[in-house]
C-alpha cells in the first residue's frame, strides 16, 4: 500500500494535535481518576476504530481488516505494558499526580522508537525473505518466555539503560515536584522522576520490538503498521489508569498474550512457505478469541476480594514484584 507524503504529514499533525490537547488538559498534574481515564480510553478507542472506518472507505475491507488486526494485537500487548508500568511506579514510589506526565512523555518516546523499528523491519522483510524466519522464531521464543517465565522480572533500577543513565547523568535520588531536572547545591541534576521516565522508555523499547514484529506478521505496509501502533499506543496512558486497580485479577492474561505472539511468529514463518499468508478473518478471529478467553479465565479464577487481599500482602514502594 503506497501512501503519499502529505497523508503521512496530515496524520502526524492530527496525532500531534491530539497529544497537545491531552497535555493541555493535564497541565495541572492532577490525579487521574477512573471516570476520567475511562472517558479518555473511550475517546482513544473511538479514534482508532474511526480511522479503521476511514481506511475501509478509502482502501477497502481487506486493508481495514489488516489495520484492525494490527490494532488489536498492539492493544492486547499494551496490557502487559500496564503491568510493568505499575511495577515501576510502585518500585520508585511515584506520586499519583506525576504518573500521567511520565506516561505522556513515555508515549512520545514509544511512538518514535516504533517508527524506526517499523521502517527497518519492513525493509528487512521486503529485502531478505529469510528475515521472516528470524522474526517468526523470535516471536515464538518471546511467547514461550511470556508463558513460562513471566514472573522473572528485572528490578527497574537494575535495567542496563537506567544504570547507564545514572552513571552518565548526575542524578539526585529524590523527587522535585514534577520536574525531570532540578538545581541542587548549584548543580543541575536529573531528578528521580527522570530516572522513572528512562525506566519506562527502556521497558517500552523491549515491548516495541515484540509488538512491531507481531504486526509485521500481519502486513509489511509501513503505513498500516504505524497507524495500528500509534492509535493503540495513544490510549496507553488512559488504559493504565483504567486497569491499574484490576491488574491483580488478570492472572492468566499473559498466557493469552503468549499465544498471540507465538501465533504471529508462526504466521510470519508460514508467509514464506507454500501456505502463504493466513486470511485476515482468521487472524482477527484468533486475536479476539484469545484475548476474550484469557481475560474471562482470569476473572473467573479470581474475585474482587483477591485484589484487596493481594494489595495488603503485596509489594510495598521500593520493592519489586
Amino acid at each position: 500500500m503506497s501512501v503519499s507524503w502529505w497523508i503521512w504529514a496530515v496524520l502526524m499533525l492530527a496525532i500531534a494535535a491530539m497529544l497537545a490537547v491531552d497535555l493541555f488538559l493535564h497541565r495541572d498534574n492532577h490525579v487521574v481518576g477512573f471516570r476520567e481515564a475511562a472517558a479518555w480510553s473511550g475517546i482513544w478507542v473511538a479514534a482508532g476504530l474511526l480511522f479503521g472506518a476511514v481506511l475501509w472507505a478509502w482502501q477497502g475491507g481487506d486493508v481495514a481488516g489488516t489495520y484492525y488486526a494490527g490494532y488489536l494485537i498492539e492493544k492486547a500487548l499494551s496490557i502487559d505494558n500496564v503491568f510493568v508500568f505499575a511495577l515501576i511506579f510502585t518500585y520508585f514510589a511515584v506520586p499519583a499526580a506525576f504518573q500521567h506526565k511520565v506516561l505522556f512523555w513515555g508515549v512520545l518516546g514509544a511512538l518514535a522508537f516504533r517508527l524506526v523499528f517499523i521502517f527497518v523491519g519492513a525493509e528487512l522483510l521486503e529485502t531478505f525473505f529469510w528475515t521472516a524466519y528470524v522474526f517468526g522464531a523470535f516471536l515464538v521464543w518471546t511467547g514461550y518466555k511470556m508463558a513460562f517465565r513471566h514472573d522473572q522480572q528485572t528490578p527497574p533500577d537494575r535495567n542496563p539503560v537506567v544504570r547507564l543513565v545514572r552513571r552518565v547523568v548526575p542524578t539526585d535520588p529524590a523527587f522535585h515536584g514534577d520536574r525531570f531536572f532540578a538545581r541542587v547545591d548549584g548543580r543541575r541534576v536529573a531528578t528521580l522522576l527522570f530516572v522513572v521516565l528512562i525506566a519506562v522508555e527502556a521497558t517500552d523499547l523491549i515491548f516495541a520490538i515484540d509488538s512491531v514484529a507481531a504486526i509485521l506478521a500481519v502486513t509489511t505496509s509501513t503505513f498500516i503498521v504505524w497507524t495500528a501502533n500509534a492509535f493503540a499506543v495513544l490510549g496507553l496512558r488512559s488504559l493504565y489508569f483504567c486497569l491499574a486497580g484490576l491488574l491483580r485479577r488478570f492472572v492468566h492474561l499473559h498466557y493469552g498474550l503468549a499465544v498471540l505472539l507465538a501465533f504471529a511468529g508462526v504466521k510470519l514463518i508460514l508467509s514464506e512457505t507454500p501456505v502463504g499468508k493466513l486470511p485476515i478473518p482468521v487472524t482477527l478471529g484468533m486475536i479476539a478469541v484469545t484475548i476474550a478467553v484469557s481475560i474471562g479465565w482470569s476473572l473467573h479464577s479470581t474475585t474482587p476480594d483477591t485484589e484487596a487481599r493481594d494489595a495488603d500482602v503485596g509489594s510495598s514502594p521500593g520493592t519489586a514484584r
